[in-house]
């Protein structure tokens, strides 16, 4: 048996290797890992090789296994699932194609030692020799959409091997089974305020002629797309907006204020502006895009970005149904008719009726709303800043 730090010791942690038609490798794998002396549960994703004959022959694992192919992450649910079960606090994943070498192993435990609340992530180097193209891409493109979801970068955000906190990620219900579910379990977890951790580990793949892959290019990027674009709704109208109220107190308040009001270098004007614009886009029908619009026209006019950002937010949730009221209720006093939302009997007629008064009243709204917030802020700065003077 090979030793671990001693650190790793009270971790509490079993390996789940998840496992599809990888009869070539599977073997080898298991062996290596059981010399590392940890507790190892294999998931037969409805094989149809001999993967299970392998296993049969093996002792000291568990195995979970059932009839037809689900998919990796549900796989990784499943594995989850019994470890639990089994009473284990942490689970270490490692793929069963032998790419991820287990001499790895104590370094991600080491890690999860010093971060026990954290997921730990293997990061690959994405360019080391024989790695398959669209492996590269595939991985390239979830980087890109977990920054855009969670504000935070990753150097490989599909990395199978990895080390999860199970109390903090088996109580949730995922909208994925495959290959996104890797991305999706990261992504719900910075947003639950879980760190993640990557760390510097060696890959090996095989020559192309040996490589055995069954990440399917154009199946497997479809549902990552689609899950990318669910997980963006939620973030700009969910996630963001509460963490930016969330975010809100005395403390931040009176430093906003100071930084960027009182000691600003912008005139009473050009924050009175930024102030408006901000208003102005946040209540316009341009839902998800609201704060990207007024960074940039802030920019481009010269005005204060960091407040026309804040006033961006007054669509934030708890707002909405206040905004959505108000612009209906324009909409319909412009159009000179009754004020009424048909959610009973909704046709294509009254849909197209009803988002043009939508569209008409937001817009009236937004202006109204800009000028008042204006006048406003004109006054206060008028006040305050002569103080400061």
């Amino acid at each position: 048996m090979k030793n671990f730090p001693e650190i790793t010791n009270h971790l509490n942690v079993c390996v789940i290797v998840p496992t599809y038609n990888n009869e070539k490798t599977l073997a080898s794998v298991i062996t290596e890992l059981k010399a590392y002396s940890y507790p190892v549960i294999v998931v037969n994703d409805g094989s149809t090789d001999s993967t299970a004959s392998i296993l049969s022959a093996m002792e000291e694992i568990t195995v979970c296994s059932y009839p037809e192919n689900q998919g990796k992450g549900f796989a990784l649910q499943t594995g989850f699932k019994k470890a639990v079960e089994l009473d284990f606090d942490y689970a270490l994943t490692i793929d069963s194609d032998g790419q991820h070498n287990p001499s790895d192993i104590p370094v991600l435990l080491e890690k999860s030692a010093e971060n026990p609340n954290a997921i730990i992530i293997g990061a690959r180097n994405l360019q080391e020799k024989n790695m398959p193209g669209k492996n590269t891409f595939a991985n390239k493109f979830a980087n890109f959409w977990f920054l855009i979801e969670t504000g935070k970068k990753l150097p490989d955000t599909q990395s199978g091997f990895r080390i999860y906190p199970l109390k903090q990620i088996v109580n949730r219900k995922y909208f994925t089974k495959h290959y996104d579910f890797e991305l999706e379990v990261l992504v719900r977890s910075v947003w639950q305020g879980l760190p993640v951790i990557p760390v510097p580990i060696r890959v090996f793949y095989a020559p192309k002629t040996e490589q055995i892959s069954h990440f399917r290019p154009v199946l497997d990027f479809t549902r990552i797309s689609i899950l990318n674009t669910f997980l963006v709704l939620i973030a700009l109208f969910w996630v963001k907006p509460f963490a930016f109220a969330h975010s809100i107190n005395k403390k931040n308040v009176k430093t906003f204020f100071k930084e960027h009001i009182l000691a600003s270098n912008y005139s009473n004007l050009q924050i009175t502006l930024s102030v408006m614009l901000g208003i102005f886009l946040g209540i316009i029908p341009i839902w998800g895009y609201q704060m990207l619009v007024a960074y940039g026209l802030a920019h481009v006019f010269k005005l204060n970005r960091v407040i026309a950002l804040v006033a961006s937010n007054i669509s934030i949730p708890p707002m909405l149904p206040f905004i959505l009221y108000g612009s209906f209720a324009t909409g319909a006093w412009v159009l000179g008719k009754p004020f009424k939302l048909n959610l009973s009997h909704i046709t294509f007629v009254t849909m197209k009726q009803d988002i043009i008064q939508y569209i008409i009243g937001s817009i009236l709204l937004a202006i109204i709303s800009a000028i008042a917030f204006g006048i406003i802020t004109c006054l206060l700065l008028s006040i305050f800043r002569k103080i400061k003077s």
